[in-house]
């Protein structure tokens, strides 16, 4: 996670460096379910190989936007498969992570509620384990033991925030997310039966500024 951990702390920086003129900033974790149109298996008939549904499993998110005049923003999410999924049910063992740069539009519904509408681009990464380790910088270090498909991604999404207490609201909400070549087999591990994916949870989050 060092790599998507970069990117969190990237955006963060250009988030909170823009406070002094943003109206306000929020924060969120939640949690989730991935779910796609597709289902089953199905077996390349040229070479055997499997491809299989990305659904299942709970998916961690945290978040962060900043606000602007006429409730305009930006902002960033990452989620993740919690535990590692069963590719297919054929043993082999695997993890998306779902990367998004979002413009944001915060219309508000009433002085406790209001929607968050987003849509942005980003990227799907897929790592796929093995018993094995590859050091390729020497050492524990550098060692891993998961080789990583990835896939540029366009997103859309849309939450229902109401806020509980002060500054501390919740949030359901479904994200739609379009990944590109997600059927395709990759270099390091196979593919998906459809670039298709809708992630369905809720968070709950924290307003810095007038919620």
């Amino acid at each position: 996670m060092r790599k998507y951990g970069f990117f969190a702390i990237v955006a963060a920086v250009f988030l909170f460096v823009n406070l002094s003129t943003a109206q306000q900033a929020d924060a969120t974790l939640g949690f989730s379910a991935l779910t796609t149109p597709a289902s089953g298996c199905t077996i390349d008939s040229n070479t055997g190989i499997p491809t299989c549904a990305e659904k299942g499993g709970v998916y961690p998110a945290i978040g962060a936007d900043v606000i602007f005049h006429k409730r305009l923003g930006f902002g960033f999410d990452v989620a993740w498969r919690g535990g590692q999924g069963n590719y297919g049910g054929s043993g082999l063992p695997y993890r998306p992570i779902l990367l998004d740069f979002n413009g944001v539009y915060q219309p508000r519904l009433g002085k406790k509620a209001g929607l968050d509408l987003v849509g942005g681009i980003g990227f799907q990464s897929t790592r796929f384990y093995s018993n094995t380790y590859n050091c390729s910088l020497g050492g524990l270090a550098g060692c891993t033991n998961f080789a990583s498909t990835h896939h540029f991604l366009i997103d859309l999404g849309a939450g229902l925030r109401y806020y509980v207490w002060g500054h501390v609201f919740v949030r359901p909400e479904v994200r739609y997310y379009w990944v590109n070549n997600n059927p395709a087999l990759g270099n390091n591990g196979p593919g998906f039966t459809s670039p298709n994916l809708i992630r369905i949870g809720a968070s709950i989050g924290y307003t810095i500024g007038p919620e």
